[in-house]
């Protein structure tokens, strides 16, 4: 299923960087933030701020690029992007998904055991106030999250504790028309061809938000983050409508 776009610009304000397939070079740098290591990138005087929740396969290169690309994409509002490390250096290896046997869906489910999305949405509060600290310039902060990290966009921003303006899910795990409902600010999600469509249309009926709900139908689950197969002309250029999307979408709400 696909709604309309609501963006607050027009696509001229979104001029999106050549997207490398491989051999990436990072344009920002490393750091520690909030007793958590974090890819730090964008202007450390920016007014707006990005939290990008990873997907269970940490850093790599399509999704560092991905948060770069969240960086400075929007020509009249570059934002200070932050990608903590949830998985203290430890994310889930890439063989597990799909996970189409035992082995691999018992290796998962560990993974998930020691590292879930409601843990991690109880830590962002926390985090946002520390990267607030930090880079007092920054009034407003928006939450994207890809797959796992999409599950803790629908929890931190439902929560009591929910310090964002507003969210996006790309290719979202565990999608709940029970999350939704309690959503308090605008959000978006992107879905791929493999999150179950009635799950998705649930999702988007529950939500009292604005929002944007639309489904890349011929994309696999994590085509914008660690899955993405940059090399492959279709999946680069949905990756970079994925990208635009969301700076569309923050561009009005955050």
């Amino acid at each position: 299923m696909t709604t309309p776009a609501d963006h607050g610009h027009s696509e001229a304000c979104c001029s999106v960087p050549p997207i490398v397939a491989s051999g990436y070079k990072l344009k920002g740098a490393y750091t520690t933030l909030g007793g958590l290591k974090t890819y730090s990138t964008g202007p450390d005087d920016a007014s707006k701020g990005i939290i990008y929740v990873n997907d269970i396969f940490g850093y790599k290169d399509q999704s560092l690029q991905g948060a770069d690309i969240l960086s400075v994409t929007n020509t009249h509002q570059k934002y200070k992007v932050l990608f903590p490390d949830f998985f203290d250096g430890e994310p889930a290896p890439l063989d597990v998904f799909p996970p189409d046997n035992q082995d691999k869906m018992d290796r998962l489910m560990a993974f998930l055991g020691k590292n879930s999305p409601p843990a991690a949405a109880a830590r962002l509060p926390a985090y946002v106030k520390a990267a607030s600290e930090k880079f007092p310039s920054i009034k407003s902060w928006g939450v994207v999250g890809f797959c796992w990290g999409g599950k803790v966009v629908s929890l931190v921003t439902s929560s009591a504790e929910n310090p964002f303006a507003a969210g996006a899910e790309c290719h979202p795990a565990m999608v709940d028309p029970k999350d939704a409902a309690g959503i308090k600010v605008p959000v978006a999600m992107l879905a791929s061809k493999d999150e179950p469509p009635a799950d998705v249309e649930a999702f988007e009926k529950a939500l009292t938000v604005p929002h944007h709900v639309e489904t890349f139908s011929d994309q696999l689950h994590g085509w914008m983050a660690a899955r993405a197969d940059l090399a492959d002309e279709r999946i680069k250029s949905e990756y970079v409508r994925g990208y635009k999307t969301v700076i569309e979408f923050f561009a009005k709400h955050v």
